[in-house]
């Protein structure tokens, strides 16, 4: 393999001007010249971009030309030509730019990263990627791209709060079940991977937020209710979201989600809908509202509490079990 990554590095364009401005003209050309002709320069391009900068696991690559080239990457717009350019593109150069954009976005100068940097100035690829899960050829390869943009702060902020979020609670139940799981854990990454950006931007969208999102706890979907019920049964519980989880539990509306959740055919949707209906009862401050909820359907909860599956050995979820059913006994 060597051989040929020596090869294809005296055929093809050796400085960086010259690769960058290589996979420009062709990028551009897809649109002038036959299509097929086009795409095969695109392919040629992209793979002796892969080869630069990855290597190819013999010789491995100079790290100084990755960040030349990343930063002329950026310099001529060539990161928008390959977002743009996506459904047009086959799966193996598809593939190849995603392990591409993953190394250019960690490249940096000084402590700016230079991709990064210019993706904040267009903030309308972002949009690009999250719309991209509604074509089945390029989901995957967008999710990806978008879940390496979202490890920096920047980007997830403006994600989180553009209109294309709300796009979510939609992808999540889409019919693909790999798109709707891909869906999801990049829905999973913009809530969970910067505590101080997603605090800032529950406590500003909460009602917009929680409304779409019990519509994914009330879904006639098992898959969409079992991933929804588990993922807020982790993310309330967690210590960065504890002004959000004290929010959440003096809502009637929320409380009576759960006891629905909690009469639910699937033994794992009712163990994790009582993980969150625990925290409404437990809480020492309940508001007058929750306590007269729990007294109206006192008897039906404590019914459901006490045929809750648990599994042989699971001595911590039958204690909390005890104490919940406790605590509602005694309201008065």
């Amino acid at each position: 393999m060597s051989f040929f990554f020596r090869m294809a590095s005296r055929l093809r364009p050796s400085t960086p001007e010259e690769v960058v401005r290589s996979i420009k003209d062709s990028f551009l050309a897809l649109h002038t010249r036959t299509h097929a002709k086009a795409l095969e320069e695109v392919e040629k391009n992209i793979s002796s971009l892969r080869l630069l900068i990855y290597g190819d696991g013999e010789v491995e690559p100079n790290q100084e030309q990755v960040l030349q080239i990343t930063l002329e990457i950026c310099k001529e717009d060539v990161i928008s030509l390959i977002i743009q350019n996506l459904p047009s593109l086959g799966w193996g150069v598809r593939k190849d730019l995603v392990l591409c954009w993953c190394i250019f976005l960690r490249q940096k100068v000084d402590e700016t990263y230079c991709c990064v940097q210019y993706i904040e100035n267009h903030l309308e690829l972002l949009d690009f990627l999250v719309g991209c899960y509604k074509n089945l050829d390029i989901a995957l390869n967008c999710g990806n791209m978008l879940r390496e943009c979202i490890k920096y702060p920047t980007l997830a902020k403006y994600i989180l709060e553009s209109g294309s979020f709300e796009l979510f609670f939609e992808y999540v139940e889409l019919p693909n079940f790999d798109i709707a799981s891909d869906a999801l854990n990049t829905f999973k990454d913009l809530l969970t991977k910067h505590e101080d950006v997603v605090a800032g931007f529950l406590s500003s969208h909460y009602e917009q937020f929680f409304e779409l999102y019990s519509r994914l706890l009330s879904s006639t979907n098992y898959v969409t209710r079992r991933q929804a019920i588990k993922f807020l049964s982790e993310f309330l519980l967690e210590a960065p979201n504890s002004q959000i989880m004290k929010r959440y539990i003096v809502e009637v509306r929320f409380l009576n989600i759960m006891i629905n959740l909690l009469k639910d055919s699937s033994k794992n949707i009712r163990i994790c809908a009582f993980h969150v209906f625990k925290v409404f009862v437990a809480n020492p401050n309940k508001p007058q509202c929750i306590i007269v909820a729990l007294l109206d359907n006192r008897r039906e909860v404590l019914k459901l509490l006490h045929s809750l599956p648990t599994s042989k050995g699971d001595d911590e979820l039958d204690e909390e079990k005890d104490l919940i059913i406790q605590e509602i006994q005694k309201l008065a």
